[in-house]
């Protein structure tokens, strides 16, 4: 063959493999901006599930227009559509209105004799709107109103309603015929609790009644079964009943609050007098207006500054009830002249004497909205069962409706990350709990616990499995005969290959009863296989050199098998009588009652052993490969210069290896840290913030596993959830940036040797 036509054939094997070089780079390089760009798209589509919720509240005018009706109004509500409100007068009329126009709806005279007028109100039950109104001649009326909606041709049709359940004779509270400057109650369950007090009289008259229904109908009637007289050290100008018919809280405009214990309705009692606004300074403080939270068990003092505060009862250490200020607003500057608060949310919005009106979220601490909405001091607010608008009355007698977008107030840095003191808790905590079959329940969703237990299981699982991977690294790498290598190095790698659930579910079904029943056995293990391995290791160093030369080098560690089975047979022997000895019979008993450690059947240290088993095979095959291809001139060398071979393990071949050691090390805290099938089945997914080994715990991956299916699509459940895989998402890379960053410096270092 001529030299022309190998000139021709070398010159196309170099185009043909110029052209492959050049598919392959430009492959390559649309492979990792596809890998970049679905990392991108996948940070994007997080954030814009999580943005909403740490957006504002939007609030935007509707109407604006002169009130109906010309008398004072006491009580102001709006239905669920804000299609028609309500307004209960002080010259006892029901006005119901249009709530977009001011249009004239209906009207309806209370059934009070010629006279008497509307002194007080108090809404005892908002979702039914059961209302209490205290009459100028010292009479109570009991009624309920509301809004029922119908469709007619497609279209909504509202139609107001008020009526007497209880019927229409009002209930004697003030024997005397005083006007009632005060009332208020609470239903629950068969009893109803009212009190009511008149103007300048330092004394709440108390009245409980039980709840009789008819036989063959719905009707309702009360019979009451006590009455008394609380005397107070001061002229109330708030009488509360608290939620549960537990409390009676009377307060005056200068802060000082006494309250009274009424679970026993016969015999209520004097419990605490507490001054709530200590003076700040030469400053006088002035209580302006008091209203209850959702639940009825916290309340919101407004102020004449315009800071709210919010107090709640807590137990203390002897068991008793303190009253506490929880968490304060000084938000707006100007009196608070009326409040209104969610039906659903611990969200209230506060009016005030500038005309403005903010919205709130207690628990959050959160102001998530303000907004200047009349220019006089607003004298009524009334916000929609559904918290997207409200009605504001000011004191030139205008109306003023608004629509209100608050999607998700309850969240906030505080709430996620920080300690949140919630009602009944005895102290602010942690607190991971997304749902509850109680209607009045308030969801918490602090990240804290959770991304405590994502660290708490991976802390534990590479306590596991880093000694045992690197060192059988090592050993498998540098020691080990080149057959035995080629047995073992494929059985540990096999060993990835084993799907997580199966671990999980031995783990949970069979390692954590076994753990709970065999304790002392399990850390016998670790006190007896190392000892019996050192003198293993010291007796074989004082056998006859004949005996040591029958086993191949890279071989010894077979001659281990029998003895780590028999420090095992060992330590199960020794269980019983050391948990006799030295734990009265049972240890995980003992560790409860007598070490006062909590002992959960799955644990940490369940899930530390079942996950350090699925990460050992990882660690171990990326470790073992930089062990094994160290440069041989290296080890060689090392050798040849007199050293031992485990001098030339720790001298040469560990720090030449050492930036892929790391690499593993924390590729395996990157797939602990991203584990959910087994720490979802073998930890007793407890949202707690406590390292304890024998404690439970709950890790972000195994929460969005659990919750994400049973959460609404939009709803702050849901987004949250999105923001515990974005957290998760940010802890992978973090460590996978620490990684390469220290892996990059390791090479500067060791790359020479």
């Amino acid at each position: 063959m001529s030299s022309t036509v190998l000139q021709m054939q070398s010159a196309r094997r170099e185009r043909m493999r110029g052209y492959k070089d050049s598919i392959a780079k430009y492959a390559i390089g649309v492979g990792g901006l596809a890998v970049i760009g679905a990392v991108l798209l996948m940070m994007f589509f997080f954030f814009i599930q999580v943005a909403p919720l740490f957006s504002s509240a939007t609030m935007d005018k509707v109407a604006s227009y002169d009130r109906p009706g010309a008398s004072k109004t006491l009580l102001l509500a709006v239905d669920e559509y804000k299609d028609t409100a309500l307004r209960i007068t002080e010259d006892a009329n029901v006005v119901f209105f249009k709530a977009k126009t001011g249009e004239l709806v209906e009207s309806i005279k209370l059934p009070v004799p010629e006279g008497v007028s509307v002194t007080a109100y108090h809404v005892l039950d908002d979702a039914d709107g059961q209302v209490a109104l205290g009459l100028s001649n010292g009479q109570l009326l009991l009624a309920e109103y509301g809004f029922a909606v119908n469709y007619l041709d497609g279209v909504r049709q509202i139609k107001p309603h008020f009526s007497y359940p209880l019927g229409e004779e009002p209930l004697v509270m003030d024997a005397q015929g005083r006007a009632l400057a005060q009332v208020s109650g609470r239903a629950s369950g068969e009893t109803m609790v009212l009190v009511g007090a008149a103007k300048n009289v330092p004394v709440v008259e108390f009245r409980a009644f039980e709840l009789k229904k008819a036989m063959f109908s719905d009707e309702v009637s009360l019979e009451q079964t006590s009455a008394s007289q609380l005397q107070l050290a001061f002229v109330p100008e708030w009488v509360k009943v608290d939620g549960m018919n537990d409390w009676l809280y009377a307060i005056d405009s200068t802060g000082d609050m006494q309250v009274f214990s009424i679970r026993d309705v016969e015999a209520p009692k004097d419990y605490a007098r507490i001054n709530t606004l200590p003076a700040e300074g030469k400053e006088k403080r002035k209580l302006t207006s008091v209203s209850f939270l959702l639940g009825g068990i916290s309340l919101l003092l407004g102020e004449e500054s315009g800071k709210l505060t919010q107090w709640f009862p807590t137990r203390d250490a002897n068991n008793q009830y303190t009253f506490q200020a929880i968490r304060g607003f000084d938000e707006q500057s100007a009196a608070i002249t009326d409040m209104a608060v969610e039906q659903r949310r611990k969200g209230f919005v506060l009016a005030d004497a500038s005309g403005h009106v903010g919205v709130y979220h207690a628990t959050a601490h959160r102001v998530v909205g303000l907004d200047q909405v009349s220019p006089t001091a607003i004298t009524n607010i009334a916000m929609t069962p559904r918290a997207d608008g409200f009605l504001a009355e000011d004191q030139q007698g205008k109306m003023h409706l608004w629509n209100l977008e608050n999607e998700h107030p309850e969240v906030s840095f505080e709430v996620l990350w920080q300690k949140v003191w919630y009602e009944g808790y005895e102290k602010p905590d942690y607190i991971w709990q997304s749902s509850s079959s109680a209607s009045d329940f308030e969801p918490k969703y602090s990240l804290a616990p959770l991304a405590f237990g994502t660290l708490k299981a991976a802390f534990y699982a590479m306590l596991f499995a880093v000694p045992i991977a690197i060192m059988a690294a090592m050993f498998a790498g540098f020691f080990m005969a080149p057959k035995m290598r080629q047995a073992v190095k494929p059985t540990i790698e096999l060993l990835e290959a084993l799907p997580t659930v199966i671990l999980g579910f031995l783990a949970g079904l069979w390692l954590a009863p076994y753990l709970e029943k065999h304790m002392p056995s399990f850390f016998l293990v670790l006190l007896i296989m190392p000892l019996m391995v050192f003198l293993f290791g010291y007796l074989w160093s004082r056998a006859p050199e004949m005996i040591r030369n029958r086993v191949p080098d890279g071989w010894q560690a077979a001659l281990l098998i029998p003895v780590i089975l028999f420090a095992v047979l060992l330590a199960h022997w020794l269980d019983d009588p050391v948990e006799q000895l030295l734990f009265a019979g049972d240890m995980p008993m003992w560790l409860t009652n007598v070490a006062g450690i909590d002992y959960d059947q799955r644990n940490a240290l369940v899930v530390g052993i079942a996950m350090g088993l699925a990460i050992i095979p990882i660690i171990f095959s990326i470790a073992e490969d930089a062990i094994y291809n160290v440069p041989r001139h290296q080890v060689n060398g090392s050798l040849a210069l007199g050293a031992t071979p485990w001098q030339t393990m720790v001298g040469v071949v560990l720090p030449t290896a050492s930036p892929a050691l790391f690499s593993a090390t924390m590729i395996g805290l990157g797939r602990a840290v991203g584990e959910t099938m087994i720490v979802l089945m073998a930890t007793g997914n407890t949202a707690v913030m406590d390292i304890d080994i024998f404690n439970g715990l709950r890790t972000l991956s195994a929460n969005i596993a659990v919750e994400m299916p049973e959460s609404e699509v939009g709803s702050t459940h849901y987004r949250v959830l999105f923001l515990a895989a974005l957290v998760l998402f940010m802890f992978t890379f973090f460590f996978n940036t620490i990684a390469e960053t220290v892996r990059q410096r390791m090479l500067k270092r060791y790359g020479a040797l």
